[in-house]
């Protein structure tokens, strides 16, 4: 089966030369609960980080930086009402395409269809593995794994989103990294 590389490339260029691009000041909401995601973004520049808001606090459970792709996915799948946030924590530009945009590029040929399914099975996998992290893992092996995933990730966005993605205090987290 071919791998997801070739229609996230197939993607990237569509979005880079066709889709829309807007700009978010630091701190505006992308999407926030309640609404459906109706389209996906390209960061081109800043960052963005998507989290779920309980009770007790909010949950990092994703970020967006220069050259990723991000949505509140299973409302893009699904077209229900999102669970989560997305937001911009620096000033971000992205590329916008739509749902429909999307669809039309994964389904114009069945060579792009088992592209497609390659890109979900890598995407399940991911979040499998992220799941193992924050069930099994210590702090410190949390924040080696996700340093192995993103080195730059430190460079791209601030101690304190980083800390909630991680399941630990931004006490914890400089203690970690200071040890």
């Amino acid at each position: 089966m071919p791998g997801p590389q070739s229609i996230i490339d197939r993607i990237l260029t569509h979005m880079e030369a066709n889709a829309e691009t807007k700009t978010f000041p630091k701190g505006v909401m992308i999407i926030t609960e309640g609404q459906v995601e109706r389209s996906i973004y390209l960061v081109e520049s800043g960052a963005v980080r998507a989290f779920l808001l309980t009770a007790l606090e909010e949950q990092t459970i994703r970020f967006g930086y220069k050259g990723s792709i991000i949505n509140s996915l299973s409302s893009f799948l699904s077209g229900k009402p999102s669970d989560m946030y997305l937001e911009a924590i620096r000033k971000t530009t992205v590329r916008m395409m739509s749902k429909e945009r999307f669809q039309q590029i994964v389904y114009e040929n069945e060579e792009s269809q088992q592209q497609y399914i390659a890109l979900l099975e890598l995407l399940v996998t991911q979040q499998i593995d992220r799941e193992i992290d924050l069930l099994t893992a210590s702090p410190t092996e949390r924040l080696n794994r996700v340093l192995s995933r993103s080195p730059n990730l430190f460079q791209e966005i601030p101690l304190k989103y980083i800390a909630s993605y991680l399941r630990m205090t931004p006490e914890t987290l400089s203690r970690i990294r200071n040890s």
